[in-house]
């Protein structure tokens, strides 16, 4: 995505070529070549080499995963605050029924839309994707990493 193209459900997911094809890819090309090397010479180190494989694929996976879980528990924060000063009084009383997931998709709706979206996530059970989905003016979130 462009700085100058807005950002949308179609295009809002990050994909960040250095880490996502690029290191990533690399540490599945080592547990391929880990696993090849073990079927050609089995033996100790070379079955170590599939265990050390998939501890790099782990560490990776946290790597990225940690950050993520903060950053959806400073969206958790934001977007109960944000809610509390737009919602009208019924709605608001319901803020704590919202799930962490729907309050980290809410995060893109407009002021404008979120009094009937939180509404028809509380109706409706509505998942992240679902929620994103019915949003008309999508609300930018680029600090996301």
């Amino acid at each position: 995505m462009t700085e100058k193209e807005p950002q949308t459900y179609a295009n809002h997911a990050q994909v960040v070529p250095g880490f996502h094809r690029g290191v990533l890819g690399i540490l599945a090309l080592n547990l391929i070549v880990s696993i090849a090397a073990t079927v050609k010479a089995p033996g100790f180190f070379t079955a170590w080499s599939i265990v050390l494989a998939l501890g790099l694929i782990g560490i990776a996976w946290y790597v990225r995963a940690f950050p993520l879980r903060a950053q959806d528990r400073l969206i958790r924060l934001e977007e109960r605050l944000r809610l509390s000063q737009v919602l009208p009084e019924p709605l608001r009383a319901r803020i704590p029924e919202l799930t962490p997931a729907q309050l980290v998709a809410l995060r893109f709706a407009p002021d404008a839309e979120l009094p009937s979206l939180v509404e028809q996530t509380l109706q409706s059970s509505l998942s992240n994707a679902e929620i994103k989905k019915r949003i008309k003016v999508w609300r930018p979130d680029t600090f996301r990493v």
